[in-house]
Formats: structure tokens, C-alpha cells, sequence
């Protein structure tokens, strides 16, 4: 070991194998991206334009910001490896771009929870819901997943510091994640391991759990309690759209980090990585939007004063 280097910067092999498609790839994730961004921003843009939101809709505005965060950790990197033939990467800035991915995805897996929390409450408590969720909880409901996140990022971050990187420096992914620097690293990985099993597991599967009793106590209070038609179906709908955000999260992320092995398949685990970095962002502002009556209408309202500004309010 004494004459071993310690390695300095990575080369992310990313998608190399499909080098011939290569163009195609660049343009389906740049405009994927884009109308990540886009479908986003435009959310936030309505939630801060309209006050009457800013209490009910301030945790979809979190999870918004959430969103085009954390595409814009992996994405511009992956698309500049598309135009050359590899990418390399500092180690320093590995590291970053680690604590970044992880900081943004286990908030994201926290934030999920707390919504499923703020719909129980509005939907079982409806009387006291601005008593209970007032800004002040929301606001410090907020700071705590963003710093639960953080802290469970910088944790990743120092450990993987800690490694002896001495050869190969070739990472077989699109980005610098733990389990394929993990699988380059010379010392001991097992403490590393043990972390992304136990505390990665715990981040994920408690707010998990916690989804799921919310929406346990939401459909035992909607059947049992609720005796008109429409309000249940108003509620429904509002379960459905964010449970299916919970599936495009949840299950592709207990793909890639439930498994003990480190050296699985880099080629599954890439793909696994591109649906909730690239796509389900894309598709969770379609979900909502299509789903909630209230974005709905603030969004036609945005629209409304561009197009037809003599006629607003």
C-alpha cells in the first residue's frame, strides 16, 4: 500500500456503451430536462404569484424546487458526457455532486411525508387544519427536511472522503454515487456499507412508513366518516396524485439501495437512476397539475394575464 497513489480525479464512464446513440440521447435528456425546469418552475411560479396558495400549496412548492435541484445535480454533467467521450471529474467536486444527490433525494423522501401528513390533517381535521398546519409549522416542518436531508448527505459525504481511492479510477455510472465508488475504492468499504444500509434504509423506509399510516387513517375516515359522494372523490383524487408520487420515488430507489451487494449491475442501476432523476420530475408537475382543481385554475389565471392582459382580475 505504500507505494500506491491516492487517485485524484474520476472518469464517469456514464451511458458508454450506447455511444451510437449518442446524439439521440443528448436531445431526449436536454429536452426531458428542460421540461423538468419548466413544468417546475411554472408551479413555483403560480404558488409565489398567488397568496391564497402560499399556505395549502407551500409543500408542492418545496418539492417543485426539490425537483429541478436535483435533476440539475446529475443531468448538465451526464448531457456534457454525451459530447465527449469521457468525462472527468475532480475529486472534490465528486464529492459535491454526492452530498448534492443525496441531500436533495432524502429530503425529497421527507418532504413526501410531511405532505402525507398535511393531507390527513386537512382531510380528517378540516375544522382545525389552519390551527394545526399555521406557516410558522409549515415553516419549521420545511427547515427540518431540508436539514434532515443535509445531515444524512454530509454523513455519505465524509465517509466516502475517509476511502483510499488508489485504482481504477473508471466510475460505471453517469454521475458520482456511493455504490460505485464504493466498488473502486481499496480499503475497507463494510462501515460505509453498514451506513447506506441502515441509516439510507431508515430515511427512506420511515417516512414510508409514516406515508402509509397517513393514508391508512385518511381512507378509514373516508369511508367510515364521509358520506357525501363528492368530497370523497375530491379527496381520492388528491390521494391518488400524491401516492403516485410516492410510487415513482419509492420504488426505483429501493431498487437501486435496499441490496447489501455494492458491485451489482451498473448497467440496471444506471437505468433505475435515469426514472427518478430524469423522468418522474418531469412527470410530477403533470400529475398535480392534471389532479389538483386549484393549480388548475391558478395556472389558468397566470396564463390568462400574459395573453389577455386588458382583462385580468
Amino acid at each position: 500500500m505504500e507505494n500506491q497513489t491516492e487517485v485524484s480525479e474520476f472518469i464517469l464512464l456514464g451511458l458508454a456503451k450506447l455511444q451510437e446513440l449518442c446524439c439521440f440521447l443528448f436531445i431526449l435528456f436536454l429536452l426531458l430536462y428542460v421540461a423538468s425546469v419548466l413544468g417546475n418552475g411554472a408551479i413555483m411560479a403560480v404558488l409565489l404569484a398567488e397568496p391564497r396558495l402560499h399556505t395549502p400549496m407551500f409543500f408542492l412548492g418545496n418539492l417543485s424546487c426539490l425537483d429541478i435541484s436535483y435533476s440539475t445535480v446529475t443531468v448538465p454533467k451526464m448531457l456534457a458526457g454525451f459530447l465527449s467521450k469521457h468525462q472527468i471529474i475532480s475529486f472534490t467536486s465528486c464529492l459535491v455532486q454526492l452530498h448534492f444527490f443525496h441531500f436533495l433525494g432524502s429530503s425529497e423522501a421527507v418532504l413526501l411525508a410531511v405532505m402525507a401528513y398535511d393531507h390527513y390533517v386537512a382531510i380528517c381535521n378540516p375544522l382545525h387544519y389552519r390551527l394545526v398546519m399555521n406557516p410558522r409549522v409549515c415553516l419549521l416542518l420545511a427547515v427540518a427536511t431540508w436539514s434532515s436531508g443535509f445531515l444524512h448527505a454530509l454523513m455519505h459525504m465524509v465517509m466516502t472522503s475517509w476511502l483510499h481511492f488508489c485504482g481504477p479510477n473508471h466510475v460505471h455510472h453517469f454521475f458520482c454515487d456511493i455504490k460505485p465508488l464504493m466498488s473502486l475504492a481499496c480499503s475497507s468499504t463494510h462501515l460505509n456499507l453498514s451506513l447506506l444500509t441502515v441509516v439510507t434504509g431508515g430515511i427512506m423506509i420511515g417516512p414510508f412508513i409514516l406515508t402509509l399510516l397517513s393514508y391508512f387513517y385518511i381512507i378509514s375516515f373516508l369511508l367510515l366518516k364521509v358520506q357525501s359522494q363528492e368530497s370523497r372523490r375530491k379527496a381520492f383524487s388528491t390521494c391518488t396524485s400524491h401516492l403516485t408520487v410516492v410510487a415513482l420515488l419509492y420504488v426505483p430507489v429501493l431498487f437501486n439501495y435496499m441490496p447489501h451487494s455494492v458491485r451489482g449491475s451498473s448497467e440496471r442501476e444506471m437505468i433505475i437512476t435515469l426514472i427518478y432523476t430524469i423522468i418522474t420530475p418531469v412527470l410530477k408537475p403533470l400529475i398535480y397539475t392534471l389532479r389538483n382543481q386549484e393549480v388548475k385554475t391558478a395556472l389558468r389565471k397566470a396564463l390568462g394575464r400574459k395573453l389577455l392582459p386588458g382583462k385580468n382580475e
